[in-house]
């Protein structure tokens, strides 16, 4: 139940007006005006989000917050603005930046963004002064009007003091035996209603006449501090170091006693409102009094001893074993503490290999629980806050880097690896530590589609491993790179292999993944019934030992096998990337087999934003293929151009010869259509880059008749790839293929890009767009970029001026 606003009635009224008239409202007031409460009324009204923004003093440290709290991880490559941009569109909740220390006028231009890109987007933000921006409203909180000598003790002030006293215990106040006494209290807070508090829970411990009047929030914090027992002073000068909420587990490590007691000292800080209990039920400071916290302490030894217990806890909460972790780790709660507590390990040469070990430690649960952006974010403070001990270093490093490709892009961790790489030269085993980061570079390649790269890393990574875990990890990747090449019997024979020798328990997803292959190829050379059983038994294995994401990969392929199979439900938003993209392409292609050709050609075009954003390009390839098919469908065949020949060339550059024997396929059925010369050529070189590898045609050709060449063009195929001259050649037939231009500036657009922009002029919002394209905003801020690009044009307003006016 919230503390009502005393005295905040008229203060309330106009707020609700405000927040009905405006979408976007500051609430402005000096420190101690009661801002939040007002707030939390405020958001008590209906659904919110809740921010708090308290000691942020970075930009990007508050939308990170922001995104947090709406459960929205923004891309890779993604900017934290759209991200917010995208997640407030359409939403229909009132988001609370509340105490925004930073000034807000930085970021001002950010949600002035927000109110101009969307239509129903609603911002509350408390702060000391406002940002100055055209759709801001504010309104202001002043402190309460105190009675004068003249006028009767009444009104909100002394209303606020005497419920405060109450609260906090003490007997009612005789307003006429000490009304100097009051009068004069009441005039030196000036009004502040967190003054008003500090003076009546002093006076409620040791009487009206005993308190001296304070001119300042500092006097009147110093006032009740000075009326704490010993243990209440301690706890409060420990609490003030915190730099973030806390829970009674860091308040009873800090303070040196049990959770009991612990609840007792926090308790009465809050009563006594020097502490503020949150409706997680962890604890805070505000500013002002935490600062003055920290004040007291400077000539105490109080900031080292809270490190030192907050260095016992992180040791005590971390797992043991850094291969080990859990999402529903208990210390989760806590991970801003565990984060200063590794910061402040790392910062001291005496503690930074425990920084080092802790950080490695916690990885596994922050990976776990889906928290790779936070894990990175760690990783990198501890490397760049010097050398740490060479072993664990190299693996702090390493997995900086799995979590840097995963939350910004695949190759944004290649400098983390080569930063191992260092780490690993100074290791006991140099070898075994530079064949673990070979590895995982390997897979990023992978990942990438630089295929010839990450056969090479692999190869690496199984000259220099002696372990058995690394070498069989760098087997699996070489097999996966085969497979995407359609060397299919170098594949098979690197699998057969791996499958043999003894699995331990934490390989197991390596047979698994292994087998996933073995049913890829199986699909890829025309055997769909035992691709179909071999998928349905990775499933099976997987779900019995909770490998749940070497399932969902297996789950997918037996999906575009089997369309009555059933496949378990997950959350797509909570994914990895890797994972999330082939399900949301398979989504895409049961839509298209569905005949949902819009829908069909809208998801695909998200899964290529999304693919190409985080680097993903084998994901990337697929996608375009994908969406060329249901443009196809849709009867958009000038774009069903252009995107199967922008797949034809990157499959072609990966190498990736059955991708671009795909595309090959879609475009030679698109140039028999029109009669285009040498279109059955097309058709031959598809069969000439299957046939050396047994591949069959279930793509495109299996449900399209192809009437096929003779022959193939000297230097379109060399050692059964699909060369640049090849690509070349292809995109001369179809020159000039696609309609004709009409002399206007919007014939530099896309079929997509026209069709974003004309909506763009009749005003409607990202949101509304992808409503209306069946796709996301996502794809629509993308679509966007490449049209500011190609017109020169950086606003939605000169775009729609080009649309009604092209010239």
């Amino acid at each position: 139940m919230l503390t009502p606003c005393l005295g905040r009635e008229q203060t309330q009224a106009r707020l609700a007006t405000a927040l009905a008239a405006s979408r976007w409202v500051s609430i402005v007031g000096p420190p101690g005006s009661g801002k939040t409460l007002l707030a939390r009324h405020a958001a008590a009204r209906g659904h919110s989000t809740w921010v708090n923004a308290r000691g942020m003093l970075r930009a990007d440290e508050v939308l990170s917050a922001c995104l947090d709290a709406l459960d929205v991880p923004p891309t890779p490559g993604d900017s934290p603005e759209g991200a917010l941009c995208r997640a407030m569109d359409g939403l229909d909740s009132l988001l609370v930046v509340d105490g925004l220390d930073l000034d807000p006028g930085v970021l001002g231009p950010t949600f002035q963004q927000v109110m101009s890109s969307t239509s129903e987007a609603r911002l509350a933000v408390t702060s000391v002064t406002m940002a100055g921006q055209p759709a801001e409203r504010v309104v202001r909180v002043a402190p309460f009007m105190v009675p004068r000598d003249h006028e009767p003790l009444s009104g909100p002030a002394v209303d606020l003091f005497l419920h405060r006293v109450e609260a906090a215990g003490g007997h009612p106040v005789d307003l006429e035996a000490h009304a100097d006494d009051v009068r004069r209290l009441l005039h030196a807070t000036g009004g502040l209603p967190l003054l008003i508090e500090q003076i009546a829970v002093q006076i409620a411990l040791v009487g009206v006449t005993n308190v001296v009047p304070t001119a300042s929030l500092s006097e009147a914090v110093h006032g009740s501090y000075e009326l704490l027992d010993d243990d209440q002073q301690l706890c409060f000068r420990r609490l003030a170091q915190m730099t973030s909420p806390v829970s009674i587990d860091v308040v009873a490590e800090i303070t040196g006693v049990d959770r009991d007691r612990a609840s007792l000292l926090a308790g009465g800080l809050v009563r006594r409102s020097l502490l503020e209990l949150m409706p997680d039920g962890r604890f805070d400071m505000l500013t002002p009094i935490r600062r003055h916290g920290q004040f007291l302490t400077a000539s105490t030894d109080d900031r080292e001893r809270a490190n030192r217990a907050l260095l016992s806890w992180a040791d005590r909460m971390a797992p043991a074993d850094h291969n080990t972790g859990a999402a529903d780790a208990g210390w989760l709660v806590d991970l801003p503490v565990m984060r200063a507590a590794i910061a402040a390990a790392c910062a001291a040469p005496e503690t930074r290999d425990l920084g080092y070990a802790l950080a490695n430690r916690i990885f596994s649960s922050l990976y776990t629980s889906m928290r790779a952006r936070e894990a990175v974010e760690i990783l990198e403070a501890t490397l760049v806050s010097g050398d740490g001990p060479a072993e664990i270093g190299a693996s702090v490093a390493r997995r900086a880097g799995i979590a840097a490709s995963e939350v910004r892009g695949t190759y944004e961790g290649l400098w983390l690896l080569d930063r191992a790489d260092e780490h690993a030269l100074s290791a006991p085993d140099p070898d075994d530590q530079l064949a673990r980061n070979a590895s995982i570079r390997a897979e990023m390649h992978l990942d990438a589609g630089a295929l010839v790269k990450a056969e090479a890393e692999a190869r690496r990574a199984l000259d220099l491993g002696e372990t058995t875990v690394i070498t069989r990890q760098a087997a699996r990747t070489l097999a996966d790179v085969q497979v995407s090449r359609g060397a299919f019997r170098d594949a098979t024979v690197t699998l057969t292999d791996l499958l043999a020798a003894r699995d331990h328990k934490d390989e197991r997803w390596i047979s698994l993944s292994a087998r996933t292959l073995l049913a890829r190829i199986a699909l890829e050379q025309g055997r769909p019934t035992e691709a179909t059983s071999a998928a349905r038994a990775v499933v099976a294995d997987a779900r019995a030992i909770a490998e749940d994401r070497v399932a969902l990969i297996a789950e997918t392929l037996l999906r575009h096998l089997d369309p009555d199979f059933t496949p378990v439900e997950v959350d797509r938003e909570s994914l990895p990337w890797a994972v999330r993209i082939p399900v949301l392409a398979q989504d895409a292609r049961e839509m298209l087999r569905a005949g949902d050709q819009q829908r069909a050609a809208g998801l695909a075009a998200d899964v290529v934003v999304l693919a190409d954003s985080t680097g993903l390009g084998r994901d990337a390839v697929e996608g375009r293929l994908l969406l060329a098919r249901a443009l196809l469908a849709s009867g958009d065949q000038d774009q069903a151009i252009t995107t199967f020949l922008a797949a034809l060339d990157r499959a072609a550059e990966m190498p990736m010869p059955l991708r671009a024997a795909d595309a090959l396929d879609g475009l030679a059925w698109i140039g028999q259509q029109r009669e285009l010369r040498d279109a059955r050529t097309l058709a031959a070189a598809a069969v000439a880059l299957r046939a050396p590898r047994q591949a069959a045609s279930w793509g495109y050709a299996a449900d399209q008749p192809l009437g096929v060449g003779r022959s193939v063009p000297t230097g379109w195929i060399v050692d059964n790839d699909f060369t640049p001259a090849g690509v070349e050649a292809v995109v001369g037939l179809f020159s000039g293929a696609t309609g004709p231009a009409t002399g206007s500036v919007l014939d530099l657009l896309s079929n997509a890009e026209r069709q974003v922009a004309e909506r763009v002029a009749l005003g409607l919002t990202s949101r509304q767009i992808a409503a209306d394209l069946f796709i996301s905003p996502r794809t629509v801020d993308a679509h966007l970029t490449h049209i500011y690009r190609k017109l020169d044009i950086t606003t939605r307003a000169k775009l729609a001026a080009l649309v009604v006016d092209p010239g």
